[in-house]
Parts: C-alpha cells; structure tokens; sequence
C-alpha cells in the first residue's frame, strides 16, 4: 500500500472497530479472493491426486499470500490505530501489540 493512504478510523472500545474506506476494502476483499482461489485450487489438487511436491508449492504460494495480507493489515494498524490510542492515552494497545507480535512468532 504505497499508495495513497486511505482514511482509517479506529475505536478501542468494547467493540473494537476499524472503519476503512472502499479502496481499502476492495482491496483487501481482493487479496482475500485470491487466496480463497488457491486454497480451492489446494483442494482440487487433492481430488485429482497430484504430487505431493504440487501441493507443497501451492500451500507454501497461499502461505505467503496470507502473510502478506496479514504484514499489510498490521502496518495500517500500527500507523493509524495505534498511533491514535496512544495519542488519545490509551497505553494499554501496546498490550494488544506486543500479544500481537506473540501470534506473529509462533
């Protein structure tokens, strides 16, 4: 997301709520399209019994998708909410970020 930076608006509330603007959306429903894509792809390669090897390179291809996905919504995060909790003095998202960077490293 080099691009322009899309409006975020974030509220750490019972609720916990990231409003993000269309592009934003569309293009993370777009990414997420693509993975679902490989992942169906992963299950057809099963059904048609291709080699392991096949089905290695396609996981590990879906693996990196929903890494990327995941490293370009953490990003956001960290630049906009974040930086808007602490602003506001809400120091208890530092929590939420270090039990973040926990689920990143397993």
């Amino acid at each position: 997301m080099s691009e322009k930076k899309s409006i975020v608006h974030c509220a750490a509330n019972k609720q916990n709520t990231t409003v993000r603007d269309e592009k934003e959306k569309k293009q993370i429903k777009r990414r997420l399209s693509v993975i679902e894509g490989q992942i169906r792809g992963v299950q057809k390669m099963v059904d048609d019994d291709r080699y392991c090897e096949e089905l290695l390179t396609q996981l590990s291809a879906a693996d990196h998708a929903i890494k990327s996905l995941a490293y370009i919504i953490l990003n956001r995060h960290l630049h906009s909410c974040v930086v808007e909790n602490i602003e506001a003095g809400n120091h208890q998202v530092i929590d939420e970020i270090v039990d973040l960077f926990k689920k990143f490293t397993r």
